[in-house]
């Protein structure tokens, strides 16, 4: 399926929960803490929807975040198995995708996520984003620089990070090559 196939879907799932639920764009905007305008254009399929957004969403309407990314419900509760190369794609944007690990397991606690972001010119701006909790990331190959608050970390294969969710951050692959990353969403 193509990416902007992809986005769509998921921009249909929350608008149509949002109907469901009577609740208007300006009451999830607030919830967000993003302008209506821009929730409007992440409920059209035209704008990039953060997975900041996304967990924010699933928590306002109590949901598992399965339900947006997919349309359905995770279904297991003891355990959820995931072999090499499967789970979930989330293929949201052109700089960073996402594979779900265990978006089969009800209930869960934690969103752990296998995260490939790509190259771009280290002099570009580093896309930040925020939402509660905490998170871990554990680069498994190549190299990222990430800019956390007013700090900013070079990672390498073997490096682990965990911070405050909070605070704005985001990342790049370094060495104009991709890097691929375990995190860990709380």
């Amino acid at each position: 399926m193509e990416m902007n196939e992809t986005i769509k879907q998921i921009a249909n799932r929350l608008k149509g929960l949002r109907e469901a639920a009577d609740t208007t764009i300006e009451t999830l905007a607030n919830f967000c803490e993003i302008s209506a305008e821009k929730y409007k254009a992440y409920e059209t399929g035209n704008l990039d929807i953060p997975i900041s957004i996304l967990f924010k969403v699933a928590r306002y309407f109590n949901i598992d975040m399965t339900v947006l990314l997919s349309g359905e419900e995770p279904h297991m509760h003891s355990y959820c198995f995931v072999r090499k190369n499967e789970g979930i794609r989330i293929e949201r944007s052109k700089l960073y995708n996402y594979k779900s690990l265990a978006y089969n397991f009800i209930h869960r606690k934690v969103e752990p996520m296998l995260v490939e972001v790509e190259p771009k010119d280290e002099n570009d701006s580093i896309v930040v984003n925020n939402h509660s909790g905490q998170e871990f990331n554990y680069v498994l190959e190549g190299r990222m620089k990430i800019h956390l608050g007013n700090k900013t970390f070079e990672l390498s294969e073997g490096d682990a990070i965990y911070f405050d969710s909070s605070l704005p951050h985001g990342m790049i692959a370094l060495d104009n090559k991709k890097c691929k990353f375990l995190a860990v969403i709380i």
